[in-house]
């Protein structure tokens, strides 16, 4: 957004509490690789020109990569400047920091969606013996002692995270909750090439019958591996993770509950995955890619036991360290303005905030299905942009 901003001559400030890339650097566990290939980070002015495209850049590249945009385009960044308070006023904006107080006739809004670890109210209800960490804490398998470990959440961050933990020597039980399965890999092209060229990641949110609903949808269970395999369900279990339900509640005797839902739950993500390829194979077929890429194919189903867990003692010690990676929500208490619903999100019509002069950045599906990747900011930010001059023009 700043690019776009100065290349239409308007003056901004970015306010940035920490350093430029703080989340990445302060809140992602070691091993981390980005989860599109490099060659998908495309930003204004700024792309990939290394050796390496289809690869996933590490936590520390992708924090290069970010720093280095940004003093490629010479953003005026503040950092270390935490943002107390944005409220309205009869010009715009007064923004109160704690650097200094800023006026301003708009305000961009690209703090994030993942700010607050999304955990149950029921994790009260864990022993204390247990170590709990959420994804955002998570750092590597050495945070914790040896002893058994309860993953919630199988979406991308939970799968990854049992794998590596797993690997460790600790057994792991994943707790599995909706999530969406893929092949990393797809007829010989990542499956992003694939979204990329069929047009799905350019799909708008006001082309959705329901775009509320395509908001919720879980992340893709992709995983940027160095060997670009696929880490799924599957893949967990044939290294000895376990599999239960989802985590419907801890009693207050730290009784572990689990749904009886784990068949239907892996049964309907097989689903949702053979629904995407099949529109990948007719998108192929119309634009005669189907002769240059390898023959469609679909993995095995998800195998589930017959009869999975749908309890367990959290008193016994057989489990020492609970993992929440059960999402996030974003952080408004800053906002002052009454732009929130009922669950606390902004109110917005693709990136245009209900308060004249606001305006989100890098939400899931806020624009397009791109939005919430690196991927999808550009474009975001040539629309908003757009927006944004012609607000103050009218001004």
């Amino acid at each position: 957004m700043s690019r776009c901003l100065s290349d239409r001559s308007i003056d901004h400030v970015v306010l940035e509490r920490g350093e430029v890339a703080h989340t990445w650097r302060t809140e992602r566990w070691d091993s981390l690789r980005l989860l599109t290939p490099n060659w998908q980070s495309r930003l204004p002015s700024f792309s990939y020109n290394g050796d390496d495209p289809d690869g996933y850049r590490t936590l520390a590249e992708v924090i290069e990569f970010i720093a280095s945009y940004a003093k490629a385009i010479s953003a005026p960044v503040l950092t270390h400047t935490t943002v107390a308070s944005v409220r309205s006023t009869e010009a715009g904006y007064l923004v109160r920091t704690d650097q200094g107080d800023w006026l301003c006739r708009a305000v961009v809004v690209a703090s994030g969606a993942c700010n607050i670890a999304d955990v149950p109210v029921f994790a009260n209800n864990v022993p204390r013996s247990i170590m709990q960490l959420t994804a955002q804490e998570y750092r590597n398998p050495n945070q914790f002692a040896d002893g058994g470990v309860l993953v919630v959440g199988a979406s991308s961050s939970g799968t990854q995270i049992a794998y590596e933990i797993h690997r460790s020597g600790r057994p792991v039980t994943l707790s599995v909750g909706e999530h969406i399965r893929a092949p990393r890999v797809y007829r010989g092209k990542d499956l992003e090439w694939w979204m990329d060229a069929a047009g799905l990641l350019d799909e708008r949110y006001d082309e959705m019958d329901d775009i509320a609903r395509a908001r919720r949808v879980p992340s893709l269970q992709l995983a940027g591996t160095p060997d670009r395999s696929t880490l799924d369900i599957n893949a967990l279990t044939e290294i000895g993770v376990k599999l239960a339900g989802r985590l419907g509640g801890i009693s207050e005797d730290g009784k572990a509950q689990f749904s009886g839902s784990l068949r239907n739950m892996c049964a309907l993500s097989d689903l949702k995955m053979g629904r995407l390829l099949d529109r990948i194979d007719e998108w192929a077929q119309k634009n005669g890619f189907d002769d240059a890429a390898g023959p469609p194919h679909r993995l095995p189903p998800t195998r589930v036991e017959p009869a999975p867990p749908l309890g367990m003692n959290l008193t016994i010690g057989e489990v020492k360290a609970i993992i929440w990676a059960t999402g996030y929500r974003p952080d408004y208490s800053w906002l002052e303005v009454p732009v929130l619903d009922r669950k606390g999100r902004l109110r917005h019509d693709g990136g245009v905030v209900s308060s004249p002069g606001m305006y989100l950045m890098g939400t899931q599906f806020m624009r397009r299905r791109k939005s919430a990747l690196i991927d999808g900011a550009g474009d975001d930010a040539r629309d908003l942009s757009a927006h944004l001059a012609s607000y103050l023009d009218s001004r």
